[in-house]
């Protein structure tokens, strides 16, 4: 007599994160990278790089060009420039940071259980994303700051909220088709909850996507928190960010003095780009693989 015992399904598994060889993109992802880590070190760095306080004032040194001891010369508090820069990307990744982080969880949380529970839970859910997802996150920012004070503070919980519908929506998407295949329905019968398939199986699939769609936010958040700083909604002088140094430089431009705002405006320019590149790399290579 033959005995038979049923096999455990094996489910579908995406390419995971450690599948992306991210540096086999071409020169234009490697170099993308190079610059991101580049940022980062920077960021971490700055106190250590930077030559001089970033805050010190000295007016006799107002405006002078670059020099062996101001390697990008002076604004127009006698402020040297590249330490302002250093220190301001700190601000400048920080701000992004805690916006893609708190909008793909909530955003992820939100269209996992969208597209998991369906029906009424989805329908009230994706029309709340729809709202939020209608309104400009620059207005959502400004008119936080009006109420609680111009700040980083209040342009980053903003701005975390009007990205979280661009993630939602996202995540919906995949995990709704993620969720018809068959081996979700095979752990389902077998009377695994709800809760364990989705932690184990649905999140680890869509997270690679997720994860290329976050890499794209985070230069657009740094494009809108860098706007606000420079419309003083943000992060306020004498603070060094990319921002505010974009629009205390602006006097300077008509004196013929051009580093004060180019500077901050290429690092703010080399940053977006980049992220903008690995992101659209790694989508990329995450539909290829799924051909």
């Amino acid at each position: 007599m033959t005995t038979t015992t049923a096999a455990t399904p094996v489910p579908y598994r995406r390419p995971g994160l450690r599948g992306l060889r991210f540096l086999s993109q071409g020169p234009l992802f490697t170099l993308s990278v190079v610059v991101l880590a580049a940022l980062v070190l920077v960021a971490v760095f700055a106190p250590v790089l930077a030559p001089y306080d970033p805050e010190a004032l000295d007016l006799s040194a107002s405006l002078t060009g670059t020099s062996g001891s101001h390697l990008l010369g002076t604004d127009q508090s006698g402020r040297d420039i590249l330490s302002r820069l250093l220190h301001g990307a700190r601000t400048g990744l920080l701000g992004p940071l805690l916006v893609v982080v708190v909008s793909t969880l909530l955003g992820t949380l939100l269209g996992v259980v969208a597209a998991w529970r369906g029906g009424w839970a989805d329908s009230v859910l994706s029309r709340s994303m729809d709202m939020i997802f209608a309104i400009p996150g620059l207005l959502l920012a400004i008119l936080l700051v009006s109420v609680v004070g111009s700040g980083m503070t209040a342009p980053v919980i903003a701005m975390a909220v009007a990205y979280t519908p661009y993630v939602g929506r996202l995540v919906r998407g995949i995990a709704r088709q993620e969720k018809a295949r068959p081996y979700i329905e095979a752990y389902r019968v077998q009377g695994w909850s709800g809760w364990t398939v989705c932690v184990r199986h649905l999140l680890p699939n869509i997270a690679p996507t997720v994860f290329a769609q976050s890499a794209m936010n985070f230069g657009y958040a740094l494009m809108d928190l860098a706007a606000l700083s420079f419309l003083g909604f943000g992060v306020q002088p004498p603070t060094a960010d990319w921002g505010a140094m974009i629009n205390e430089g602006q006097s300077a431009v008509q004196q013929g003095a051009m580093l004060p705002a180019l500077a901050p405006s290429v690092c703010i320019v080399l940053a977006v780009v980049a992220f903008g590149i690995v992101g659209e790399g790694l989508a990329d290579r995450i539909a290829r693989r799924e051909r």
